[in-house]
């Protein structure tokens, strides 16, 4: 029973449920029923089914993740790189999920992670932007693809992305010295 029929089924006993002294007790803990479910309607589930999974196993010895907005040209550049078959078509959003290929470069192996273009606001959650962000992170190169004509405004939002969320770009990692 899904949580739309539990809320109707709670509806309906408070509906059909006498209100009294002797009752009260029992509409009050069927209202904090219908509260929670109804919570739970409007907030995003947290728990993620099995194979539902984003993040690919880390393989090789460097990983690069191809990050930018829908329709740049990363599964493209994928295909090309890696002879990994990633689906590239004329609409946006071909690519739902990460896409590993591997380059070998000079006996070394680099993994390329094809992921979904992400929008403006992807830092708060938007269209799986978090999970994509995440990806990006465990990447040792975020390599930013952009639409030659709308670079400059793709780049900037790409960098507050981002940077939005910890990632720093041509920076190197800090030193930490504990004492």
């Amino acid at each position: 029973m899904g949580i739309l029929e539990k809320i109707s089924e709670i509806e309906k006993e408070i509906s059909r449920t006498q209100k009294n002294k002797a009752t009260e007790y029992h509409l009050g803990l069927l209202k904090a029923k219908l509260a929670k479910y109804r919570a739970q309607l409007l907030e995003p589930s947290k728990k993620q089914e099995k194979g539902e999974g984003f993040d690919v196993l880390k393989s090789g010895d460097a990983r690069v993740a191809l990050i930018g907005f829908p329709s740049v040209g990363k599964s493209t550049l994928l295909s090309t790189l890696t002879h990994t078959e990633s689906e590239a078509a004329s609409y946006e959003f071909t690519t739902l999920t990460c896409i590993p290929g591997v380059i070998e470069y000079k006996d070394a192996n680099i993994q390329l992670l094809d992921l979904p273009g992400i929008i403006e606001g992807a830092s708060q959650g938007k269209g799986r932007g978090r999970q994509v962000i995440a990806v990006a992170r465990t990447a040792d190169l975020v390599l930013m693809m952009l639409d030659a004509t709308k670079q400059d405004i793709q780049r900037q939002l790409l960098e507050k992305e981002l940077e939005s969320v910890g990632i720093r770009l041509n920076k190197r990692k800090p030193n930490i010295i504990s004492r």
